[in-house]
């Protein structure tokens, strides 16, 4: 689903309690819901969002609200307040899962009504965002996990007296934020062609992960679903960064980064109809300066100019 869908449309719906069941297309009911506006916060891909909002962080979102009757004047006496709870919709998430594996902590499921997991029986997500100030039918915010192009449900206003209670248990994620409290157990060094695209990359296209890779592989490099790490069958191993990926080598507590490359085949990065492709440019231009043959054309699929039907 992409931004500026219009206030009459749905944007999903929600099944009734009538027994329908874990991926079931079964709706005897439904609910319709409407987003009142869309969040540029400028994050294409998931890898450049926190799981939780980085209040030291220095940074300007928009909500942007649909011009539709009646949201200009529900914004009035928003002065004065410092934050807004934003409900939205888990917009990429296109299945619930009853377990899934969260990416904080060691590689365990849960049940997905113990985390906040965007894959839920209804994809609804709630955050916390400083509100900076009002102009028209913009609400400026500070920072955010939300990706580009969010739709928003609905705002309310975050009231401290009700909705802080920060000595109440939070089970197992207790324990894992004591662990992530620890200092990281792994140091993180880049190798000579990984630095040299490094810093490449931040200087010709500003494109810039390095700080979240290394916070990533210094708490634990181990193969991870969640947090796309695999084992690559020649050895080693590769980190998903967004629209990029990095290949690395564990040797004790040590990690060091080897190279790095786009996530995309050289295919999606030749379809001009691929308009979602992050960083588009600047894979292409990584490419023919430092090719790889296990993204190139391959023989019998070339590009399109159109969408397949």
């Amino acid at each position: 689903m992409q931004g500026g869908r219009g206030w009459a449309e749905s944007i999903g719906t929600v099944a009734s309690a009538s027994g329908s069941g874990p991926r079931s297309g079964r709706l005897e009911s439904s609910l319709t819901i409407r987003p009142i506006g869309f969040l540029r916060s400028g994050k294409g891909v998931r890898f450049k969002t926190l799981h939780q909002p980085d209040e030291a962080a220095s940074e300007t979102n928009v909500l942007e609200l649909t011009p539709a009757p009646g949201l200009r004047e529900a914004l009035r006496d928003l002065e004065g307040m410092e934050r807004l709870w934003l409900i939205w919709w888990f917009h990429r998430a296109e299945s619930w899962r009853p377990l899934v594996l969260p990416p904080r902590g060691p590689a365990q499921r849960r049940g997905v009504f113990a985390t906040r997991s965007p894959h839920r029986p209804n994809p609804i997500g709630m955050t916390p965002a400083r509100l900076l100030g009002v102009e028209g039918l913009r609400l400026l915010l500070g920072p955010c996990d939300l990706l580009e192009g969010t739709p928003i449900l609905d705002i309310k206003p975050y009231v401290p007296a009700y909705d802080a209670f920060p000595d109440s248990a939070a089970g197992w994620i207790d324990t894992v934020e004591a662990l992530q409290a620890r200092p990281p157990q792994y140091s993180v060094t880049w190798g000579p062609l990984a630095r040299e695209q490094g810093e490449w990359l931040r200087s010709a296209w500003s494109v810039d992960f390095q700080q979240r890779l290394e916070e990533i592989l210094g708490r634990d490099p181990r193969p991870h679903r969640t947090r796309r790490i695999r084992r690559l069958p020649e050895g080693g191993f590769e980190i998903g960064c967004g629209s990029w990926r990095a290949e690395f080598r564990v040797e004790g507590a040590s990690v060091e980064v080897l190279r790095l490359k786009p996530s995309f085949p050289v295919r999606f990065l030749l379809e001009a109809w691929r308009e979602a492709v992050p960083d588009r440019e600047a894979q292409s231009a990584f490419l023919e300066r430092w090719p790889c043959p296990e993204l190139a054309l391959r023989e019998g699929s070339p590009p399109t100019d159109t969408r397949p039907h």
